[in-house]
């Protein structure tokens, strides 16, 4: 009898923003990796998730929205995104089932047209949708785009979610074991760390605050013989007017922002965590090579 060989791919999670790419790739996982809010343009980095399954390991890499750059910030963020359909095995392309195919959607599949990786349609929240509308969804994406697969589901529910995983591991083939079974991203601990303070920031602000603000952990202290970790983090922001908004009247904003991303943290590490936070006004830091490095967010 022979032992069945190894299979295993990288996957890119491609789209416009705030399509359900993150809550996909979480609820695949089964844990929260990829932070997550209701405004566009969440995600700034590629962040790898990995799927172990028998026999096999699929690794999905979850993209920031591909949208209309304006700053140097919006441009890194669109060039992670394109960037990771490149030396892939398979793309899911996520659009929304109540939202008509648009420029957005146009501009990604001419992408698409240039390479020779199978792309699945995935017509994300189909729970906000009746039936009519969403076949004619389906069916003017399929007329524009030659799909290997179209699949509906709701990332939030977890309805479709088997039917993607089942449709990914077929298409693997044979290749190594890229990590270790019990590993679900690449990522260190400091920069999901990083994320879900910033998270609660995106969920709590409104208007052109959440897009403003960088979170950079400066030091990441790990206590064992107390059960504990503790964590000092910065929030930069571009403007005196961001700072006075995020601290809040007697400190209270930052007070719960803190409280959120902890109970959060906590839940990751698995182990008591001490979160220090401060903010610092960087003006207009989001078009600052130095600053976009110092944050993460460049090539170089």
């Amino acid at each position: 009898m022979t032992q069945k060989q190894f299979r295993s791919g990288f996957v890119a999670m491609v789209g416009r923003p705030n399509v359900g790419k993150s809550t996909l790739l979480n609820r695949i996982l089964g844990q929260k990796i990829a932070i997550t809010s209701n405004k566009p343009q969440t995600t700034r980095n590629r962040i790898l998730g990995i799927h172990n399954f028998p026999g096999g390991q699929a690794l999905f890499v979850d993209t920031p929205g591909i949208h209309k750059a304006k700053s140097k910030l919006n441009r890194f963020m669109v060039d992670q995104a394109i960037g990771a359909c490149a030396d892939v095995d398979l793309i899911l392309f996520l659009v929304e089932a109540q939202t008509a195919l648009g420029p957005g959607d146009e501009y990604i599949l001419n992408l698409f047209e240039k390479m020779s990786v199978p792309v699945f349609l995935v017509i994300n929240k189909i729970d906000l949708v009746e039936p009519p509308k969403l076949l004619g969804l389906i069916s003017s994406y399929v007329e524009r785009f030659e799909f290997a697969e179209v699949v509906p589901i709701s990332a939030r529910s977890g309805d479709g979610v088997e039917k993607i995983l089942a449709l990914v591991e077929a298409r693997l083939e044979e290749g190594p074991q890229y990590y270790a079974g019990d590993e679900l991203t690449d990522l260190p601990e400091r920069f999901i760390a990083a994320e879900l303070i910033r998270e609660k920031i995106m969920r709590r602000t409104n208007e052109e605050i959440p897009y403003g603000v960088g979170v950079k952990v400066e030091s990441f202290e790990e206590q064992p013989e107390k059960n504990l970790v503790v964590i000092q983090a910065t929030i930069h922001v571009e403007r005196d007017s961001h700072k006075k908004i995020i601290v809040g009247k007697g400190g209270q904003m930052i007070k719960k922002i803190g409280q959120e991303a902890r109970q959060d943290i906590e839940r990751m590490l698995a182990t008591r965590v001490f979160l220090e936070l401060f903010v610092r006004v960087d003006k207009d830091w989001s078009q600052s090579e130095r600053m976009l490095r110092e944050l993460g967010y460049s090539q170089n």
